[in-house]
């Protein structure tokens, strides 16, 4: 983790939980696209109509777990740090039940005002990863979890995460075939999201990230191991 002045730390926890915002925006705009939402919110949402209870409050559960997972998985090696996931989980769980409760049953009629609002979302959703990926703060609970394998296993972190996102989204299929005799919030949007996410980051990176870096660290730092291998596998160029 980067360091940082008193008042660059705040300007990061601020751009952080801003990032957590449009994240959750985004979700609930998947939601009601009624196309699929994103591979990481895949298995809460269907966990979330299995036993009729707010998405946001089934993203903290979710989450909880992935991080007493990493516990399980470092031991001794799991760092006190990382314990601030349950903080920004909990307030990502939060923000995802407050966009929901500001969109309402909002839609847009036909098949294509679905597409649009799935666009707005994966703008939405590029947009809060660029943002509390930037600052370098502490990974989200599904990335933290990802590192931790690939720190034990000894594989390459964007190997790990395409096994971590396939297994969720797998989970979320089979636990919405089981319960809910049918599939539900994984369609094709979900595929879309997962091509297109990382190219919409690359779009926000290049006007925006030396901005971010100076405000954040006063000078372009060198980008984070695992970030870089998860912008390599999104398509983004680091170099840009």
């Amino acid at each position: 983790m980067k360091k940082s002045t008193p008042a660059q730390w705040a300007t990061r926890i601020i751009l952080y939980i801003i990032g957590l915002f449009f994240m959750a925006m985004g979700v609930a705009f998947a939601v009601n696209s009624n196309l699929g939402v994103s591979p990481v919110t895949s298995l809460p949402y269907v966990i979330s109509l299995i036993v009729n209870m707010e998405l946001g409050t089934c993203v903290i559960a979710v989450y909880g777990v992935y991080i007493v997972l990493q516990i399980l998985i470092l031991r001794r090696e799991f760092r006190l740090i990382n314990l601030t996931q349950i903080i920004f989980s909990t307030v990502f769980g939060y923000f995802t039940n407050f966009t929901k409760w500001l969109l309402a049953d909002f839609t847009l009629p036909t098949y294509g005002g679905q597409l649009v609002m799935l666009a707005i979302s994966i703008v939405a959703v590029a947009f809060g990863v660029f943002l509390y990926m930037e600052v370098d703060l502490v990974a989200m609970p599904m990335e933290g979890l990802t590192q931790a394998i690939a720190k034990k296993v000894g594989k390459p972190f964007h190997n790990v995460k395409i096994v971590v996102d396939c297994s969720s989204v797998a989970l979320g299929i089979v636990l919405s075939f089981v319960f809910l005799h049918g599939l539900l919030g994984i369609r094709e949007g979900t595929v879309i999201t997962a091509i297109v996410v990382g190219k919409v980051m690359g779009v926000f990176k290049k006007p925006l990230q030396a901005k971010i870096q100076k405000l954040c660290f006063g000078a372009v730092g060198p980008v984070p191991e695992e970030v870089r291998e998860l912008e390599e596998l999104e398509g983004i160029r680091v170099d840009d």
